[in-house]
């Protein structure tokens, strides 16, 4: 059997694969801990973790030994027409780390959103009395709540939305960050709101101190759900467990997906209490995979490690030397450090060009970044990560930002 090589692996998949990713050229082909190795034995540090769904780090011994329990009993996949021995454990966790009584196992990021979409208009007609087919929910710009056409529908993005309409009405779309601009959205037909308590992907923009708060009032005021999408803010990756609670914010429903599973398998959960997921009744909504025994066994050792390690906590410190040192670095190529946690974004001035080149040259260097929005370097590595690896990656970033690029 011929070795495979990193160059075989990127021709199969540009040559067989749909061209609707831009990747590094880069192929992972192992993975411990925070560093990966491609084909020929290369080293590196991750500092994407998966868009955030690696908090945990590679193969952590804990989760590998709940998939492989599982996995030997032969059972992993029942539907939800039968009962597992997995999936009561994983509910009755999630709802003691969320606050609420009740969860909906689903798979995908999009597919909680979607979820939650669907939860909150039935909701609307049936709780608050809004007329059939009038419910509004609210988004925000800047927002990034997943892929499907639905959820396009309320993006602000125009690259996203080209030649996919039409859209789904029933969505307002206003300013993130600004509470007038949501305040004078809300009309008596307002069910919800959907909201990222830190748009991550829109460039790790944090709102204004206290407008979390703000919005949540107005809403419990108005008997507005305020749904917070927390697939990449959440499971200790701000340095709380939820980015919400940075405003000691309890939101009436949660969107989880991603380090919910430690990277192992999709696994996405909606969060909310009895008077809100009740509108949910046998037939209404669900998912042949959503709340398998192999995803609840291993989300179960995910969450776990997360509250054994003191994940956020380490999140919280690490994070803010970490952004800090950078920072510190005065780089002529740096417009901002935005921060929460370990989740880093360094804005590139205009002047600079774009982040693509630095991401380049950093996994020239050994690190693994990803650019979003054009202009940020996102550092988001996984949260085992330590002060000593952080230092290690520093003095590389400081050298790509301070090159000619």
């Amino acid at each position: 059997m011929s070795k495979v090589t990193s160059k075989d692996c990127i021709e199969k998949e540009n040559n067989c694969g749909a061209h609707n990713y831009h990747p590094l050229p880069i192929v992972i082909a192992r993975g411990e801990g925070v560093w990966v190795w491609d084909p020929e034995g290369n080293k590196y540090m991750d500092c994407l973790a998966s868009y955030s769904a690696l908090n945990q780090g590679y193969n952590h011994p804990k989760i590998v030994e709940a998939a492989l329990e599982q996995i030997k009993t032969g059972v992993t996949l029942t539907s939800r027409a039968f009962y597992n021995t997995r999936l009561g454990d994983f509910l009755k966790l999630v709802c003691e780390l969320t606050g609420h009584s009740r969860c909906l196992p689903m798979n995908t990021g999009a597919e909680a959103v979607e979820t939650a979409i669907k939860m909150a208009r039935k909701w609307g007609y049936e709780k608050k009395g809004i007329p059939e087919g009038q419910a509004e929910i609210i988004a925000f710009a800047g927002n990034f709540h997943g892929r499907t056409n639905m959820v396009i529908s309320f993006s602000s993005d125009e690259d996203y939305r080209k030649n996919f309409g039409p859209f789904t009405p029933g969505f307002k779309i206003v300013e993130f960050g600004n509470f007038d601009s949501f305040k004078d959205a809300v009309t008596e037909n307002t069910a919800a709101i959907i909201i990222e308590p830190i748009q991550a992907e829109g460039g790790i923009i944090i709102p204004p101190e206290g407008y979390l708060k703000q919005v949540s009032n107005y809403c419990s005021e108005n008997k507005i759900l305020f749904m917070a999408d927390e697939i990449q803010t959440g499971l200790g990756r701000t340095g709380k467990m939820f980015a919400c609670e940075h405003e000691d914010v309890v939101p009436d429903v949660f969107m989880l997906a991603k380090a919910i599973s430690g990277g192992f398998m999709p696994v996405s959960i909606v969060t909310a209490d009895d008077d809100v997921m009740d509108v949910f009744t046998p037939g209404i909504h669900g998912s042949t995979y959503g709340g398998n025994p192999l995803g609840a066994a291993v989300a179960i050792a995910a969450l776990n490690v997360l509250v054994e390690e003191k994940l956020p906590e380490r999140a919280a410190e690490l994070g803010d030397y970490f952004a800090d040192e950078i920072r510190k670095m005065n780089s002529p190529h740096v417009e901002e450090v935005r921060s929460r946690g370990l989740l880093i974004g360094v804005e590139v001035k205009k002047e600079s060009g774009s982040a693509r080149p630095f991401c380049e040259k950093l996994m020239d260097k050994g690190i693994l970044a990803k650019e979003t929005h054009d202009s940020v370097i996102r550092f988001a590595p996984p949260l085992i990560i330590s002060k000593e690896e952080i230092d290690w990656a520093l003095e590389r970033i400081a050298e790509v930002l301070f090159s000619d690029v």
